[in-house]
């Protein structure tokens, strides 16, 4: 296995192009709890291009009935990403001075909850994201209502 960049820029253009509309090669999970780490998941596709076969803890979308939970769960990617020793992009948290333009970014409530997971397009002087679940494209952090944030740097991805 070894270790590539990810790519920034792939990521953004990919958010920039979709996040005010759907690539019809995904499904839409807006009406089914929510379509924000789809999108997520798409534009890190996009930067990684690679995926992680692993059944129920890897990281993949074939379809809308055969991807793995971490592909549209807000707390199965961040688990994946933070947790992936494998193929596949990794990450780590890190405070909000230390994100880049294509990371991803994870609002939650104040039970500790999160829900909703944008993706960074710009860091300044502010930070800028793109969305889906109330589309959004270089809306400002600050604008959101949230109680807990957590920020993940992607590191790279790791391929055969």
């Amino acid at each position: 296995m070894r270790e590539i960049p990810y790519d920034r820029a792939k990521a953004v253009d990919y958010a920039r192009r979709w996040a005010l509309g759907r690539n019809p090669a995904y499904y839409d999970f807006e009406g089914v709890g929510g379509d924000c780490t789809n999108f997520a998941s798409q534009c890190l596709y996009a930067g990684a291009g690679v995926m992680n076969d692993t059944p129920v803890t890897g990281w993949y979308y074939r379809s809308a009935a055969n991807r793995t939970a971490s592909w549209t769960g807000v707390v199965y990617l961040y688990r994946f990403l933070t947790d992936n020793r494998s193929v596949g992009p990794f990450a780590r948290r890190v405070a909000s001075y230390e994100v880049q333009p294509g990371d991803i970014v994870q609002l939650g409530d104040e039970n500790g909850h999160f829900y909703h997971s944008p993706v960074i397009t710009a860091v300044q002087p502010q930070i800028l994201v793109a969305a889906h679940s109330e589309d959004a494209l270089d809306r400002p952090l600050d604008t959101y209502a949230f109680a807990a944030v957590r920020f993940l740097h992607i590191e790279g991805v790791r391929t055969w």
